[in-house]
């Protein structure tokens, strides 16, 4: 299985490509690390930018450089920073804590069950957290494959509930949420993908998960089971992991958003 994941409601990666025009060229940001200006600026509005669609940066562009052009100035890399924000109020404290706490969750999982790369976290998009995630091709989708990516969903839940004590109610109340996806993957392994605990190799389909889970108490039951597993899983994954865990949070609390190669700094430095 491959291809990119939304948690946390989000979805899709972007890459913005340098862009000149012959009038209006584009004023880098200061660089880092070694790398030129252009490619930092570029891997820093990457970033910013995950969960938007192409349609939505070639706007932002389009605006900044309109907003350039009339100001009589360059295009600096700031203006499409701005535009990518959609000028929002920063997020509030405890808000971003949280957040950034969440999604270093699902990353710490998703790294440490070896399920495939961190390509980008944020806790500074429209709708709050991302993470862009790939899957590895070479596994095969097996049992405790799934029960990984069971855990992964749970794990930004699991990580509000340790270091906070409290969950918030973002990992569910939509239909692409991580309780959603979570339940639909675990009822999927009893009903379709010959997992069951009870008459695995039937097939059954269903079109419609909260309609069939309400009427069948021993498979909400399965179900249930295996959801709390997933939570235990990612939380042990967490705990194991607690130093790296910490850092990231630290990191993306203070960036807001980090891309792949300041991700993986972190995930692969030994405790």
């Amino acid at each position: 299985m491959t291809g990119n994941v939304k948690i946390g409601g989000l979805e899709n990666e972007i890459e913005i490509a340098p862009e000149r025009d012959d009038q209006h060229g584009v004023e880098p940001s200061e660089a880092t690390n070694g790398d030129s200006p252009e490619s930092e600026a570029l891997r820093h509005l990457a970033t910013r930018a995950l969960g938007l669609t192409g349609a939505d940066i070639e706007r932002v562009v389009r605006e900044a450089r309109l907003r350039a052009r009339r100001e009589k100035r360059r295009l600096a890399y700031a203006d499409i920073e701005a535009g990518i924000r959609g000028h929002r109020p920063p997020v509030p404290y405890d808000v971003r804590w949280r957040l950034a706490i969440h999604e270093s969750g699902h990353a710490v999982v998703h790294h440490a069950l070896r399920l495939g790369e961190v390509r980008g976290l944020t806790i500074d998009s429209k709708e709050g957290g991302h993470n862009s995630l790939t899957f590895a091709t070479t596994t095969p989708d097996t049992e405790d494959w799934y029960r990984r990516l069971l855990a992964l969903l749970m794990a930004g839940r699991a990580a509000e509930m340790i270091v906070l004590k409290t969950v918030s109610a973002g990992s569910g109340g939509a239909q692409e949420s991580d309780l959603a996806r979570a339940t639909r993957v675990a009822l999927d392994m009893e009903q379709s993908l010959g997992f069951g605990g009870r008459h695995p190799l039937l097939y059954r389909e269903h079109k419609d998960p909260t309609a069939i889970l309400s009427r069948d108490a021993d498979l909400a039951e399965r179900v249930h089971r295996r959801l709390e597993f997933a939570q235990a899983c990612a939380t042990g994954v967490i705990l194991e992991n607690r130093k790296s865990f910490d850092r990231l949070v630290q990191a993306l609390f203070d960036a807001q958003a980090l891309d792949e190669p300041a991700v993986m700094d972190i995930l692969s430095t030994a405790p």
